[in-house]
């Protein structure tokens, strides 16, 4: 199966009164880069997380972002009862000294709470590994999910650009059958109209003819182009990852065409030739994104 780089993918789960949500996207990339967003008491898992991911994908850039929050059912106001006592104790001996009324209203409270508020603590990084890592897992899940309906779609696409490039080869084989034979008609029109009767047969005529074919045959690069959408077509058949070898055939793809159209002394091959390029130049767009 072929995979493109781009994707997202996301898992929640909770553990010990937290929701604990793990998000993954993922762009195009040459090589595959990882980094990781978590939370500092979970930083030790950050290894385990970038070989988990590693063991799934080839290449890409993929961004890991991990986040903590109590549950529906935990969240609120935080903080330290005690604290809040001895600060309520403490107030109301100097309220009593000064001869201020006690006990405060409701702001002073709320105003003490917060000095005394508490961060909610995280679960250790040995007592969270496993759900967490059971989370980046099935994210990792969708997102390469995503990846693989989009390669599909990716691979339909080349196969459709392959064969017009197969196509436009043998129109270009076909024009280049015609090229001698009207190079020979319009050689004996210009001698005729320079007065020069040579004939057919004259060994001088037969060696110009012989040199301008040679100059435009192109039946080597015909052959190894065939050989290059041979295995262009294998290439995607073998699926990924196979970004960077489909990156060399077309590369070597492109150079046949351009060594065709230089060789080329006929106005319809040099069209078709400049058609296949931009083909190649959009298949070449397609498989940046391809793992």
């Amino acid at each position: 199966m072929m995979y493109s780089m781009t994707g997202f993918g996301r898992n929640q789960t909770n553990f010990a009164g937290m929701d604990i949500s793990v998000e993954i996207n993922s762009v195009n990339r040459r090589n595959l880069e990882i980094s990781v967003s978590l939370p500092r008491e979970w930083q030790l898992l950050e290894r385990d997380i970038q070989a988990l991911l590693r063991g799934a994908f080839a290449r890409g850039k993929l961004h890991v972002s991990i986040q903590a929050q109590p549950a529906a059912a935990e969240s609120g106001f935080h903080w330290d009862e005690a604290g809040l006592d001895s600060s309520l104790r403490r107030l109301g001996e100097v309220a009593k000294r000064q001869g201020i009324d006690w006990p405060p209203g409701a702001d002073a409270l709320v105003r003490l709470a917060a000095l005394n508020k508490v961060d909610v603590l995280l679960p250790g990084s040995d007592e969270i590994s496993v759900p967490l890592m059971e989370c980046v897992k099935l994210a990792a899940g969708e997102l390469k999910d995503m990846r693989g309906t989009e390669g599909a779609a990716l691979e339909s696409d080349l196969k459709d650009r392959l064969s017009a490039l197969r196509g436009g080869l043998t129109t270009i084989g076909e024009e280049s059958s015609s090229t001698v034979p009207r190079y020979r008609e319009i050689l004996f029109q210009r001698l005729g109209q320079a007065n020069l009767e040579l004939d057919l047969n004259d060994e001088r005529v037969l060696r110009e003819i012989a040199i301008f074919a040679d100059k435009c045959d192109i039946s080597e690069e015909q052959t190894r182009l065939e050989s290059h959408f041979d295995q262009f077509a294998e290439c995607l058949a073998a699926g990924s990852p196979i970004g960077r070898k489909l990156e060399f055939i077309l590369q070597e793809i492109n150079r046949e065409f351009n060594t065709i159209g230089s060789k080329s002394n006929n106005v319809e091959i040099s069209r078709h030739v400049i058609e296949a390029k931009n083909e190649v130049e959009r298949i070449r767009e397609q498989i940046q994104n391809i793992e």
